[in-house]
């Protein structure tokens, strides 16, 4: 009878045992439990002012204006200085407010127009810049971004 009632024993304490074990293994996770959704930032607050100046740019301090990939049209490419300086005047007596851009890589000066952030847009330019010149093109590459009315 000894034997029976160990059985009995067993089989009784069997869930308690399995309780203890389960709430011992999810101790850990109770003490060291994080809160949800609670994000505490600590930063300097001078890294505002440097976000601002770099978004807007800072007043008297020179800072690059921003830039982005976009498209330019060329309108002359050639070995002659005073061509592509006319080329580039012959443009601004028409259009002042095209921004222009003059590159030298030996042994050709480019003269580049606008800043267009999409190439449709400098398709439509392209079309008006026909009659003036030949052998316009658009090109890819490193734009200057507009200037932001933060006043």
């Amino acid at each position: 009878m000894k034997d029976g009632s160990s059985f009995y024993k067993t089989i009784a304490t069997a869930p308690v045992r399995c309780c203890v074990l389960f709430g011992l293994m999810l101790l850990p996770s109770l003490l060291f439990a994080q809160e949800k959704g609670k994000v505490e930032v600590v930063k300097d607050p001078k890294v505002d002012s440097l976000v601002q100046d770099y978004v807007v740019g800072d007043k008297g301090k020179n800072i690059a204006p921003a830039s982005s990939d976009g498209y330019r049209i060329q309108i002359f490419s050639g070995s002659d200085r005073q061509a592509a300086y006319d080329a580039q005047a012959k443009l601004k007596a028409k259009y002042p407010d095209l921004a222009t851009y003059l590159s030298y890589r030996a042994p050709n000066f480019k003269v580049r127009v606008g800043d267009y952030r999409s190439r449709l847009e400098a398709e439509k330019v392209m079309q008006d810049l026909k009659p003036l010149f030949s052998g316009l093109f658009i090109t890819q590459e490193k734009i200057n971004l507009p200037k932001l009315d933060t006043e």
